[in-house]
């Protein structure tokens, strides 16, 4: 078992660079440190990408640390040339301020359930009404050109066609002077970040040094990617979002249970509290039988109740069941859509619920789950007719409204695996 903070990130994979490893070991040794990951609000949510970050502070937390999350509503106002390899569009006032409260929200969902005590920071306020000529003077005058010229952020972008602006060009010292603050009210000594961040975290610890004559230190961990090298969290319908709004709990959950066994390995141990023995006793039931496909089962639902709570979790289960034949109900005619995106569909006139009600032999013929309404019947006749994942025996069965699983929607089900929505307008 790890003794400490870093030993723990080490074993489980979470420790691409860091400074000097003893000193810092030093550092963490008292409980109570103050250790900062920022997060600049590039968008009204979070994605997968800024998990790896999230559960570091998480694990800081579980070592008896205060974890400092510093929302970018200044350096927002930049953007970040690191990882990047064209300008960011600049964000408006208004647009800036929902994003970090979006951000804000979702930050302290996650690490305020730790029980520890969170710092929640907004870099906005200490650069707010601070100079150029007086920023030049106190903070750029420390910082050599040739240190900033030299990090591969900023060499990657200089050597391509659309160059960097002096805008990005002078993120590194926002965030250079965002440690230096820290350290000096919070007595925040250690920053991690992912791996692209190495370059943004020494010139802050360099910066500190010239100040303050002080010792700062700096953890980055890998950036979440797939064992091909590509970046997790991004599907052909594009990021997958911590926010509910944007990714359904249901699309979060099945995202990891659609993992490679190599990538769910490497995710359970990074991205989750399991111990080491459990990490161990899954790997072996990977290999015993990867069909079971029991690591990503045990990601998925670690993850999701993380980010969506219990309740969300419960919701995503649901959903998934639904495709293993369990019966439709009590969803809304979102999470329906959701669920069934990829089947075809068909809308009736609400009024056709009325009365005695539509026939469900004519519903499978308009949804084009039966090629007449002579093959419906049969269907229906030899037990392959479902509404809402039921059984319907009857040939002369009519929808009503009862039937409805969601408030305007339906699902019709011929034989094992062919589906279609019925929305009622």
């Amino acid at each position: 078992m790890p003794t400490d903070l870093l030993s723990d990130f080490e074993a489980r994979g979470l420790v691409h660079q860091t400074t000097d490893a003893a000193a810092l070991r030093e550092w963490l040794a008292t409980p109570g440190r103050r250790v900062y990951a920022g997060f600049d609000p590039t968008a009204d949510s979070l994605h997968v990408g800024h998990l790896v970050a999230l559960v570091l502070l998480r694990r800081v937390a579980a070592a008896g640390h205060e974890p400092v999350a510093v929302l970018g509503g200044a350096t927002g106002m930049i953007g970040d040339p690191s990882g990047r390899s064209e300008e960011r569009n600049l964000l408006s006032p208004a647009e800036l301020a929902a994003n970090v409260a979006g951000v804000e929200r979702q930050i302290r969902g996650i690490l305020e359930s730790t029980g520890q005590r969170v710092h929640v920071v907004n870099n906005a306020d200490w650069m707010r009404g601070v100079g150029y000529l007086e920023f030049l003077r106190d903070v750029g005058k420390h910082v050599p050109l040739s240190q900033m010229l030299a990090k591969d952020s900023v060499k990657s972008r200089l050597d391509r066609d659309g160059g960097l602006s002096y805008t990005e060009f002078s993120y590194m010292l926002l965030q250079s002077w965002d440690f230096v603050h820290l350290s000096d009210v919070l007595d925040c000594r250690v920053q991690i970040g992912g791996s692209d961040q190495w370059g943004n975290i020494t010139a802050g610890i360099e910066l500190g040094r010239r100040l303050r004559s002080r010792d700062l230190h700096g953890i980055t961990c890998p950036l979440l990617t797939k064992a091909d090298g590509t970046k997790m969290g991004k599907t052909a319908a594009g990021a997958i979002w911590l926010d509910p709004q944007r990714t359904s709990p249901y699309a979060f959950y099945q995202y990891w249970i659609n993992l490679d066994d190599d990538d769910a390995g490497r995710c359970l141990a990074r991205l989750t509290d399991l111990a080491p023995e459990e990490l161990a006793a899954y790997g072996e039931k990977r290999a015993a039988n990867p069909a079971a496909r029991e690591t990503q089962k045990r990601l998925a639902e670690e993850l999701t109740r993380l980010v969506h709570g219990e309740v969300g979790l419960i919701t995503a289960r649901q959903a998934t069941e639904i495709f293993f034949g369990a019966e439709i109900r009590d969803l809304d005619d979102a999470a329906l859509r959701e669920i069934f995106a990829d089947v075809p569909s068909h809308e009736f006139s609400r009024a056709s619920l009325e009365g005695e009600g539509l026939p469900l032999i004519e519903a499978l013929e308009a949804t084009g789950l039966a090629a007449s309404r002579g093959a419906a019947r049969r269907t229906i006749e030899q037990g392959g007719g479902y509404v809402n994942n039921r059984r319907v025996s009857d040939a002369a069965y009519r929808l009503t409204p009862r039937d409805l699983a969601g408030g305007s929607t339906l699902v019709l089900r011929s034989g094992k695996k062919s589906y279609a929505l019925a929305r009622f307008q």
